[in-house]
């Protein structure tokens, strides 16, 4: 018997029309249980997608995609709304980019999509054209008919809306394809939700860790200016600190440092080291490495050796038109010079154990005298670390722009030296800057 013969019910007499009827049904079901697995496992692969994806931005764009892609649909957008439920942004898919800025990037909530804003449950529309709230297209936006909305709600939030318009191969939209984008929908209520938290974690960790940071005193005609930055991964807050000390002598004592690990305890740990060198620092004056020895002695004593790394230095007049800076390391990054001219270099010496290793043991001191006109920077590790090509390449990148922005004013080189990052850190950043006038113009 062949093929054909059996689809057009040629079994024999006892199954006649209505068994042939039975095959074809089956057929067809075995044909949408089918074509279901296939949108169910296209619908996990997105779901792997998104929890992939790291930015909220890059997460949106491939909800957006993976719903176009799934319900077939030739267009799709996504608008994020704020606690106001105002627009605060669009994700688009099928929409080119000048059309987009045509028609202007932010919808306005009226119309079909104010109604899909405020009722906060699913649409579906087989004519956009025919319904009572259509409120016509601006001039330049794609003429569509059909409509799928879904809102973008967690725990009764709403966070924005989704829409997609016009299968590509015809005809409306199905319940299949609302429960597809309503379970996407719930996705990216969540990215936007755990974005929203990580930002408010993000302002108050950064706020608790400036309020621990120190603001700089009148140095006596030196320029210096200081800035922190919180690293860009979670948790956003750490151990680097920046700190500037008048002792009783009239010398600037520059310090910073770098509490080993990322979290509150590590800013907790940083205040008490902080506190305590101060009060170290002002008793001893000089010289730096007798500071730091001390205060190592006293963090053994009190708190158990906490590990960091430490940059201490004594910044005094030499002569009419130099410096003298002397200094002690504790296993931290070396200074970086910039000359008048341009040239720029790190201040390589022996780095000495950081703090919290070896308390029995001493570090070396080092003086260096600078010209006048020279800027001079002190950074943690943050600021140079580059995970893809090693700290080196960091601090070469660090010293070629710091020598590029030598001629800005000090407040304007330290901002474009963080901004020279993109502004995102693996880790914390303190840097403390310094222009160095010429010293005979502070007698005059």
């Amino acid at each position: 018997m062949s093929e054909q013969e059996r689809e057009n019910g040629a079994y024999g007499d006892d199954l006649g029309p209505l068994g042939a009827e039975s095959v074809q049904r089956m057929r067809a079901g075995l044909r949408q249980i089918q074509e279901l697995h296939g949108r169910m496992g296209r619908l996990l692969d997105a779901f792997l997608a998104i929890s992939s994806e790291l930015e909220l931005n890059q997460a949106l764009h491939t909800i957006v995609e993976v719903s176009a892609d799934l319900v077939d649909a030739r267009y799709g957008a996504l608008g994020v709304l704020d606690e106001h439920g105002e627009f605060t942004d669009l994700v688009t898919y099928g929409v080119a980019d000048d059309v987009a800025d045509e028609i202007g990037r932010m919808p306005t909530a009226h119309g079909l999509l104010a109604e899909l804003v405020s009722r906060r449950r699913p649409m579906r529309v087989d004519d956009v054209t025919t319904h009572p709230a259509f409120r016509g297209y601006p001039t330049g936006h794609p003429v569509m008919r059909t409509l799928l909305g879904v809102p973008v709600m967690v725990r009764g939030t709403a966070y924005g809306n989704m829409y997609f318009a016009d299968k590509r191969g015809g005809g409306p939209f199905t319940d299949d394809d609302e429960h597809l984008i309503a379970a996407l929908a719930s996705a990216a209520g969540v990215a936007i939700e755990n974005a929203r938290l990580y930002e408010r974690l993000r302002r108050a960790a950064e706020t608790f860790k400036r309020s621990l940071l120190p603001h700089l005193p009148d140095m006596r005609g030196l320029r210096a200016c200081a800035r922190y930055r919180p690293s860009s991964a979670v948790p956003p807050i750490g151990g680097d600190w920046y700190d500037v000390v008048m002792l009783p002598d009239g010398v600037a004592c520059l310090v910073v440092g770098d509490v080993m690990g990322h979290d509150v305890r590590s800013a907790v740990v940083m205040s008490q080291i902080s506190n305590m060198l101060r009060v170290i620092a002002w008793e001893q004056c000089s010289p730096p490495s007798r500071i730091l020895d001390r205060l190592d002695e006293v963090l053994h004593a009190l708190h158990g050796g906490p590990m960091a790394t430490v940059l201490l230095a004594r910044l005094e007049e030499h002569g009419d038109r130099e410096w003298l800076l002397r200094w002690s390391s504790a296993g931290h990054p070396p200074p970086l010079l910039v000359t008048e001219d341009g040239t720029a270099s790190y201040l390589r010496t022996d780095g000495g154990h950081p703090l919290g290793v070896a308390p029995e043991l001493s570090r070396p001191d080092h003086a260096q005298v600078l010209p006048a006109r020279s800027t001079l920077l002190f950074y943690t590790d943050g600021l140079v670390e580059q995970p893809a090509e090693g700290i080196g390449a960091g601090m070469d990148d660090l010293a070629a722009a710091a020598s590029a922005l030598r001629h800005l004013p000090l407040e304007e080189m330290a901002d474009r030296l963080l901004a020279h990052r993109g502004d995102r850190f693996c880790d914390d950043v303190a840097l403390l800057a310094l222009r160095l006038d010429e010293p005979a113009s502070l007698r005059s």
